[in-house]
């Protein structure tokens, strides 16, 4: 077991430094050959460099051995048949069955990128850029309510098996009007809102769920329905951030006619 385990590490630790060998290459490369400036700290950049490679084959590692096998699990028990029919038997409504994989996608969706460090960092930085008007937390919740709404909206189109561009199509459209008439100044960070959710936290049990999900429902394939539930993830938090900016907006121009109205 203990041999097994050393063996994957190394192999995944080779895999990984051949996969940061270009990233090396083309700063080098600029550091050395268009700027011509020493590199600066080597020894401290070396000694990252190790932990870098070291945390990524342990968090590739980690993937492997348990997110993904969680994600399909969890789709696989929550689709079992036993359980649709002892839960879903009290209606006659085939997607309505499955209203538990709703609930857990939902969950888990809000629960991973509340968690995940990159929605942090721009959280962070929007509320010190914009002098405490971006609350982090606010954001932070408005993005996350944004994935955990697609990941539920993403399950109920594998389960019914509808295409995926008429959910991305519909999505859009609302981003583009809401572009027209949301604060210009969360429109920017809204649009990077739906980028940092699919990062290292939130990407992995998202398609693991997909594929459980689309290789557990019958009638599904995984190569067909099981993909998307990303693209959906990075859609709707750009919807709910700019609607959470237009409702401050409107709640803040309410509260200023009262105060008018009570002078």
């Amino acid at each position: 077991m203990m041999n097994e385990w050393i063996g994957t590490i190394g192999e995944t630790i080779i895999a990984t430094v051949f996969d940061v060998l270009p990233i090396a290459a083309v700063l080098v490369f600029f550091q050395v050959f268009v700027l011509r400036q020493p590199i600066a700290n080597l020894g401290r950049i070396l000694v990252g460099t190790v932990y870098v490679l070291l945390g990524l084959a342990l968090f590739l590692i980690g993937l492997e051995r348990a997110l993904f096998p969680l994600g399909k699990e969890m789709a696989r028990q929550l689709t079992n048949p036993e359980f649709i029919e002892r839960t879903g038997a009290g209606t006659d409504i085939y997607w309505l069955k499955y209203y538990w994989i709703y609930i857990f996608a939902f969950s888990i969706g809000f629960a991973t990128t509340i968690a995940e460090p990159a929605l942090i960092a721009v959280a962070l930085k929007a509320k010190g850029v914009s002098g405490g008007a971006i609350s982090a937390w606010g954001l932070r919740i408005a993005v996350a309510l944004g994935v955990a709404i697609s990941l539920a909206v993403g399950a109920f189109r594998i389960v019914t098996g509808t295409p995926l561009f008429m959910y991305m199509i519909i999505g859009y459209i609302i981003v583009v009007l809401q572009t027209i008439w949301a604060p210009r100044m969360i429109v920017p960070l809204a649009y990077d809102s739906g980028g940092v959710t699919t990062s290292t936290v939130t990407v992995p049990l998202v398609a693991a769920l997909g594929l459980g999900l689309a290789s557990s429902v019958p009638g599904r394939s995984p190569l067909l329905d099981g993909f998307g539930l990303i693209a959906l993830a990075s859609l709707f938090p750009m919807i709910t951030v700019m609607g959470y900016a237009q409702i401050s907006q409107w709640l803040s121009k309410s509260a200023g006619t009262s105060k008018e109205n009570e002078i």
